[in-house]
């Protein structure tokens, strides 16, 4: 077996192939990758466009379960937008290290939890919230990542005005 030393600096600079393939090494070395294998590129035209309402409902669904409303506030963060049509990604490390979940099969699960959760807000049981590829991303529609950042924001001006009423 022979051993190599990177700095971080070198690892910085190296083309994004080699980057993307240190990130699996190390991940499969620290026993952080799914025990699942990954899933094959979903078929983009199943991921739905969310509406602020949409996301209520699946919140109202997913409300007794801190882990996945976490994870799906985690998604109202700005993503990584490509393709056509084109989709928000979402590193699953970068949601299991947000959410401080112990492993990324509990990220798995709360996505799960809101696919689930979004086909009873539809009344559709074909309809898939996010789907991912085999590189350890999450994907969704655009829309559904500003409806999810609207209903934080909604959320926390609510508070706001909550806690400013009583002063008044």
């Amino acid at each position: 077996m022979t051993g190599i030393t990177l700095t971080a600096e070198q690892i910085r600079n190296a083309p994004a192939p080699v980057r993307q393939w240190i990130e699996q090494e190390v991940i499969a070395a620290l026993g952080l990758a799914p025990r699942t294998p990954a899933a094959t590129p979903p078929q983009v035209s199943h991921l739905v466009a969310c509406s602020v309402e949409d996301m209520a409902g699946v919140l109202e669904h997913i409300r007794g379960v801190l882990p996945a409303v976490n994870v799906l506030f985690e998604l109202g963060r700005p993503g990584i937008s490509f393709g056509r049509p084109a989709v928000m990604t979402f590193r699953l490390m970068d949601l299991l290290h947000h959410t401080r979940l112990s492993d990324v099969s509990e990220v798995m699960t709360c996505l799960e939890m809101i696919n689930q959760a979004l086909t009873e807000v539809k009344k559709d049981a074909s309809v898939r919230f996010c789907g991912f590829d085999n590189e350890g991303h999450c994907l969704i529609a655009p829309q559904t990542q500003q409806s999810i950042a609207t209903l934080w924001q909604t959320m926390m001006e609510r508070q706001q005005a909550a806690r400013a009423a009583p002063a008044a």
